[in-house]
């Protein structure tokens, strides 16, 4: 066994350590607004619930390790004193990662996730309509844990609302565990899927995506693509390039034989079918050749 003072290591490996040890973590999507009237929408995974009269949630947004700066959330909190806590399904969770993006300030992550804003009943930020159980919040406390880079700040949210889509309910009118069908974080990229087990979600903290916002209205549309896989299409830095499109068909003759067909359904499966090997890039190859060759 190895003993580590965590002083004496830096503190994204002392962060690894600590996310790859202390999990599952449930996800709190937590949606603000703005001073300015600009929604904010973001997943934490150091969440929890700690009271339940009065019903009290617990979330904490770190400062960032690489330079020190505090996260919109953050700011939004403090400003306004309200969030809603959207918990985090597996049907939203590439959605969810997308929104994660380090987008600039002002950019709505609700239009690059795909996600569909509903008004709340007590506070101003927006719902996530997708998510199976909404809490509208006001901020009770806000708790700084440091000033360094890596340093949590708790925020204390008492639940003054809360929404649960029937569609989860038993007969009995409790959540069915397997029809919430949760999702949670462990270390690096892995997430842990409350009734099958683990798989992997690429973090886009390094790239912007072109977000679920930027997808050409004929795949947002197609009845084959679920808002996970919108989610995965839109966490793409750049599409391919016609050239690298053309190469792709040119080297791959099932991807040919496809296209050649008039059947968009089946095109769009041929896409589906990269995105279930993860493979985001060959995807849009498919569905950008039946586009460029219809020209």
């Amino acid at each position: 066994m190895i003993t580590i003072d965590p002083k004496s290591i830096d503190t994204v490996k002392l962060q690894g350590y600590l996310q790859s040890s202390v999990g599952p973590r449930p996800i709190a999507f937590a949606s603000t607004i703005g001073e300015n009237g600009v929604p904010n929408l973001s997943p934490f995974s150091f969440f929890n619930v700690f009271s339940a009269n009065p019903p009290i949630l617990i979330f904490s947004p770190a400062r960032r390790v690489r330079d020190n700066t505090i996260k919109h959330t953050l700011i939004n909190a403090e400003a306004t004193r309200e969030v809603v806590i959207n918990v985090v399904n597996y049907d939203i969770v590439q959605q969810t990662s997308l929104a994660s993006t380090e987008y600039a300030n002002g950019v709505d992550e609700f239009l690059k996730s795909g996600l569909t804003p509903v008004p709340s009943d007590v506070v101003k930020p927006f719902r996530v309509k997708e998510s199976p159980v909404q809490f509208e919040c006001k901020v009770t406390q806000i708790i700084p844990l440091g000033t360094e880079g890596g340093a949590g700040n708790l925020i204390l949210c008492e639940v003054v609302r809360m929404h649960i889509s029937e569609a989860i309910l038993n007969e009995n009118g409790a959540i069915d565990q397997h029809k919430i069908d949760l999702v949670s974080r462990l270390g690096a990229n892995w997430y842990s899927r409350s009734n099958q087990g683990l798989f992997e979600v690429p973090k886009p903290l390094t790239t912007l995506g072109i977000g679920v916002d930027a997808i050409p209205d004929f795949v947002k549309n197609s009845p084959v693509f679920d808002g996970n896989d919108l989610g995965m299409l839109g966490n793409i830095e750049a599409l391919p390039t016609t050239e690298e499109v053309s190469i792709f068909v040119n080297q791959n003759f099932a991807v040919k034989a496809v296209l050649s067909s008039d059947d968009q359904e089946k095109v769009h499966l041929e896409a589906k079918r990269y995105l279930l090997d993860n493979d985001v890039l060959s995807s849009w190859k498919v569905l950008l050749a039946k586009k460029i060759n219809s020209k």
